[in-house]
């Protein structure tokens, strides 16, 4: 009898515990889930620096995505972008900051470029821009000639830095 009694008061003690322990957890989840998924909601990320090969460009700055839609296809209502782009070449070159921004259009992800020239050497130009519906924003920086648009080299080769991507 003395056993049964010493096995039964064990089995309710561990019980009470184990109920206790798991009630903390489920409330600390529950409590610290949404502050997380609020602070990076709205929090803009940093990112960079980052350089065009050898150095001749650099651009750094901030990201911020608010309004994440996981319904369909994973995308940002809005999807702010700001930083600044600095020439590092004394030569008639400049530093392009090329954005690959892939958002959603029905069903579709498509990807529209959008770049940024500075040709002043070692005064830092500002950028800042939006888009809605954002699945992932690229970067690559390169160093090119003045023109309405980068090269294609600096488009085509090499690899781009992701910045943001919705999961």
């Amino acid at each position: 009898m003395t056993a049964a009694r010493t096995l039964a008061t064990l089995t309710a003690t561990l019980t009470a515990t184990l109920t206790a322990a798991g009630a903390f957890a489920v409330t600390t989840a529950a409590l610290s889930a949404p502050a997380a998924q609020a602070a990076t909601a709205s929090a803009p990320v940093a990112w960079g620096p980052v350089y065009a090969p050898g150095h001749a460009a650099k651009a750094a700055g901030a990201l911020t995505a608010t309004g994440e839609d996981h319904a369909d296809l994973p995308t940002a209502d809005v999807v702010k972008v700001t930083g600044t782009i600095q020439d590092a070449t004394k030569s008639s070159s400049c530093g392009w900051a090329v954005f690959r921004i892939t958002y959603r259009s029905g069903s579709n992800l498509p990807n529209k470029n959008r770049a940024v020239l500075d040709c002043s050497y070692g005064s830092p130009k500002r950028f800042s821009f939006k888009y809605r519906d954002v699945y992932q924003v690229e970067l690559k920086v390169c160093s090119g000639a003045k023109a309405a648009k980068p090269s294609l080299n600096c488009l085509y080769a090499g690899t781009w830095k992701t910045l943001y991507l919705s999961k």
